[in-house]
Formats: C-alpha cells, structure tokens, sequence
C-alpha cells in the first residue's frame, strides 16, 4: 500500500519528556507504565510500553521520547493508554525507542 504525503500529515508525532515511570505487573507481557510530558499544547498523557528488555523505569525519567498523540486513547490492561511511545525492533526483536539525538522542545512535531 502506498502512502500519500497527506496520510502521513495525519498522524501526529511529538516529541515528549517522560516525567514518570512505573513497572506494570499486571501487563500480559512485561511493560512499563509511563507518562510524558508534550508541552504546553498537549499535556501529559500516559501510556503503557513493552520496554522492559532494554530499560527499567528509574533510567527512563527524563529521556525525550517521539509519540503518537492524536490516535483515540486505548484500554490495555488496567491502564487508558493516551499515546503511542515509538520504538523499533532490535536484532532480538525488542523495542528500543525512539529519540532526539539532541534536546528539543517539548511538542515539537515531526517533520
């Protein structure tokens, strides 16, 4: 299927700050419960990730993350999942996350 550049400006991707981390024992697959902070514009949402391989909630405070925040919120598990964090499989097929390589603004889109 091909995309059109209007489909893509549909889905919108900013980058946030996580503020809070929480291990999510109740998941079905081990996964961490976050919030992120979009900025002024956007607010902190929350969401649950299946990070646990690769991070730990302590060390993910603070690290800037990319999110897709206008997708409809999601019940996973006991937790209303308001935003997609994005990652990408590594060779073992485990999500490390998506990142600015240097300090942004909160909220800023991707372009």
């Amino acid at each position: 299927m091909t995309a059109t550049f209007d489909d893509f400006l549909k889905i919108d991707i900013r980058v946030g700050k996580i503020t809070r981390a929480e291990p999510f024992p109740e998941a079905r697959k081990p996964a961490i419960k976050l919030w992120v902070d979009f900025g002024d514009e956007i607010g902190e949402k929350r969401s649950s990730a299946q990070i646990t391989r690769h991070y730990r909630p302590e060390e993910l405070v603070g690290r800037q993350v990319l999110g897709v925040v206008n997708f409809p919120p999601r019940q996973i598990g006991k937790v209303m999942s308001e935003v997609l964090v994005l990652g990408v499989p590594d060779a073992e097929g485990e999500v490390v996350l998506l990142t600015p390589d240097q300090p942004v603004p909160l909220g800023g889109r991707m372009f």
